[in-house]
């Protein structure tokens, strides 16, 4: 069965080292891995392996942005907000969407710094064309001497029945991405990464180009520069709201782990929710020391063995298996990694249609950096819920906020029912609005409880 998987990738033209990788994955399934990671074999991480950020954040070393690549997730498509194209094109602020703002940080910062300052787009192979085409006005960008993309690599699916390939007449279905692990192996493909080393790049700040709060910081590489630090993980505290999504950990031997929901054994799930216990999440800011990726490649013939994520699902009604992995889990094969307790404003995603209104609102604004920050006075964003029904998609949203209230003095917002925002409307406090017919709000002053 193997055979049958690894003749469709050569005929893809996938590299020989990602189909060695799938092979070892694929090796694990059938034999039976479960890709768990039960409670009894980790335990919360050790202050030695925490870093504070405000202990380093007085130590940033302005040379050493001539050494740092700047790598954004770009694989992803708004599928969850009705979108067919790249996420990052979402509009989130003004009339600017991430892949603006992330191209005014870094020409921003070349300019006030005097630094050629390299951004890479790690884009799918859905992603890759429509983000580079809206890149093109942008001319600036692209005199940097490296591509400014590479292609994330793909597996075949696996019928969980029988673990052959999955086949389909859309050909696109036979394949999915494997999980944001796959940076490791798609930075290696075309020599990339010997290139990066080659013109002198010793460290890489990964995130997602959703999350607009990762922004270069260059204490943190010279805290790995002088402690030999090879991976460094920005982590925050778990609040309720992060109860649901991977945790830091470590194993008995003190090394650091990540764990995923999916790798979680039902009967632990209590222990995966509790915040008490498993403090801090990951925040997928990654910091990579090059020449250490370099080494871990070379040894591993092409290949970096993660934690296997066995993610099911149903495709055209069959049920598949979906080899993936997670980037930050190579936290625990990496020597003296380290994970970093930074601040929230470091992390600003946008997964859900919640988080875009409090990004349009004027809880956050762009500084003079075009970096994204919380208004003088706010520390935390209020929670948001709104009703599903009318607010999943991006064109429900864009036809009931022609104008975002505003949040500043909000603590909490949650819409029931179809509500719609005209102009000068204000949300103070803890504000629930309910409707049981289409309503227009404008020029109020909302607080409490209020029904239409």
């Amino acid at each position: 069965m193997l055979s049958q998987l690894t003749k469709a990738m050569k005929a893809e033209g996938i590299p020989d080292a990602v189909i060695r990788t799938f092979s070892h994955y694929y090796g694990l399934l059938e034999s039976g891995e479960k890709g768990m990671m039960p409670d009894s074999e980790i335990v919360p991480p050790s202050k030695d392996n925490l870093v504070s950020y405000d202990d380093i954040k007085d130590k940033a070393k302005a040379e050493l942005l001539k050494s740092t690549v700047v790598i954004k997730l770009n694989g992803g498509l708004g599928t969850s907000m009705g979108l067919c194209r790249a996420k990052s094109l979402l509009p989130v602020k003004g009339n600017m969407n991430f892949l603006d703002i992330i191209t005014r940080q870094v020409l921003t910062l070349r300019s006030q710094t005097g630094y050629d300052i390299l951004l890479l787009l790690m884009n799918s192979f859905v992603t890759d064309a429509d983000s580079l085409n809206y890149l093109s006005k942008y001319p600036d960008l692209a005199k940097q001497d490296l591509p400014l993309s590479f292609i994330q690599n793909k597996f075949p699916r696996v019928r969980q029945d029988n673990l052959k390939i999955f086949e389909a007449d859309n050909k696109d279905k036979i394949w999915n991405p494997p999980g944001h692990g796959d940076l490791y192996a798609a930075i290696s493909n075309n020599n990339l990464l010997d290139r990066l080393i080659d013109r002198g790049y010793r460290y890489a700040f990964v995130s997602n180009s959703d999350n607009l709060g990762a922004t270069v910081d260059t204490a943190i590489p010279a805290y790995m520069e002088a402690n030999g630090v090879q991976f460094l993980m920005e982590v925050c505290e778990r609040s309720q709201i992060d109860k649901k999504g991977g945790h830091l950990c470590e194993d008995k031997r003190g090394q650091l782990m990540l764990r995923e929901v999916a790798q979680c054994p039902p009967e632990d799930l209590d222990k995966f929710q509790d915040i008490g216990l498993y403090q801090h999440f990951n925040t997928n800011n990654l910091w990579i020391d090059l020449k250490a990726l370099q080494w871990m490649l070379i040894s591993g013939e092409g290949m970096l063995a993660l934690p296997l994520i066995i993610n099911p699902k149903v495709v055209d009604d069959t049920p598949v298996y979906q080899l993936e992995t997670a980037m930050g889990a190579a936290i625990s094969v990496f020597n003296n990694s380290k994970a970093l307790v930074v601040p929230r404003q470091r992390f600003a995603p946008v997964k859900k249609t919640n988080d875009l209104l409090t990004i349009w609102s004027d809880l956050y604004e762009l500084n003079d950096q075009y970096q994204l920050i919380l208004k003088r006075g706010l520390s935390v964003v209020p929670k948001i819920e709104l009703d599903e029904r009318y607010y999943s998609g991006l064109e429900q949203m864009q036809s009931r906020f022609t104008a975002v209230p505003s949040l500043y003095a909000c603590k909490e917002l949650k819409i029931e029912g179809d509500v719609s925002f005209g102009d000068e409307v204000v949300c103070e406090g803890r504000v629930h609005i309910k409707a049981s017919q289409p309503t227009l709000i404008k020029n109020r002053f909302l607080t409490g409880e209020i029904s239409y």
